[in-house]
């Protein structure tokens, strides 16, 4: 099949090329996210592959179907920017990959918790500037703290497996609970709140749906203890960030790690650092000494990269086939 590939950057391309080296497939890269002004671009491509900043409203999916799109395959889990109602409206299939690597995911969540709990981020600065002292760099041990896992999905269930190996205590809050897992990690489920008020550290690993948006708010953030760390790895929009900021100005929280940000698109994947930030929302956030950002760069691994490849031309293979399509979602 011709397939338009948007916001593509040279670990997409690796990674894409070399996993359609036994699909065959005609692939063009597009730098430019996919949205209502860069739909044009697609004329002609039976299928397009966003990834997660893109946006296909209705009237960029019209374009696209007028294009000669029938096939929109996501190259990652998350559909947010997608308007499945319109793509069903406009005879377009949209398929996903479902999962890649969870443990890249669940990895990146601990990676930035253990930099942020035991700032080795400030040591590595001071070091470089011949600065071997250690005021100002006194942490906490993971071990016998209480680690709330808020989703309990597959990226879920590897960061709780994680939180356990640290010996840590596990409380779990899904709305769709599996004792059995529970018992096997001697972790428990328990309501949203209760997890806020007994957690040391919170973890979200959750999609961003209606339900779930803006679920850590100025109301969830004062049920949290005093000085709770609050890691996200999820979607931006988890977090309402206006509340996230007065929070950090109370010094209600010990620290925030993010590897998402519900305003990140049009700034993350991008070198902003000959400009500086316009988003004055994000550039208050890296002022607190206490939050770490990452730029959603959780999925970025060769093995996740691979995965994601190997599913989203497998999709586009299936489709192409005529197949029944196990990664198709629809509204």
């Amino acid at each position: 099949m011709k397939l338009a590939v948007f916001d593509t950057h040279s670990y997409d391309q690796q990674a894409l090329s070399a996993a359609n080296v036994r699909h065959g497939h005609e692939i063009v890269f597009f730098e430019p996210r996919l949205h209502a002004a860069t739909a044009a671009l697609a004329a002609g491509f039976t299928a397009v592959c966003p990834f997660v900043n893109c946006r296909l409203d209705a009237a960029t999916l019209q374009q696209l179907a007028q294009g000669g799109t029938r096939l929109v395959a996501l190259r990652a889990a998350g559909y947010n920017g997608i308007d499945l109602a319109a793509a069903q409206a406009q005879g377009i299939t949209v398929v996903r990959v479902p999962a890649y690597s969870p443990h890249a995911v669940a990895e990146h969540a601990f990676a930035l918790l253990l930099t942020l709990v035991r700032k080795t981020h400030r040591a590595y600065n001071r070091v470089r500037e011949a600065d071997f002292s250690l005021d100002g760099l006194v942490g906490f041990d993971l071990h016998g703290k209480t680690l709330g896992i808020v989703g309990t999905g597959r990226i879920g269930r590897v960061a709780a497996r994680i939180a356990t190996g640290f010996g840590c205590r596990v409380l779990l809050c899904d709305p769709q609970a599996d004792p059995a897992f529970a018992q096997q990690l001697d972790a428990s489920y328990c309501e949203f709140p209760q997890l806020l008020a007994q957690s040391d550290i919170v973890s979200l690993h959750l999609p961003l749906t209606p339900d779930s948006h803006h679920l850590i708010n100025a109301e969830s953030l004062a049920r949290c203890k005093p000085g709770v760390i609050l890691v996200n790895t999820s979607r931006g929009g988890l977090i309402d960030t206006p509340a996230l900021i007065a929070a950090l100005k109370r010094g209600q929280l010990g620290g925030v790690a993010l590897d998402v940000y519900e305003l990140e698109e049009g700034v993350f994947f991008q070198d902003w650092s000959g400009t500086g930030l316009a988003d004055d929302q994000l550039a208050r956030l890296t002022t607190f000494p206490n939050v770490l950002i990452s730029s959603h760069q959780g999925f970025l691994t060769r093995e996740a990269l691979a995965n994601i490849a190997d599913t989203t031309l497998e999709n586009v293979r299936a489709f192409a086939a005529g197949e029944v399509l196990s990664n198709a979602i629809s509204c």
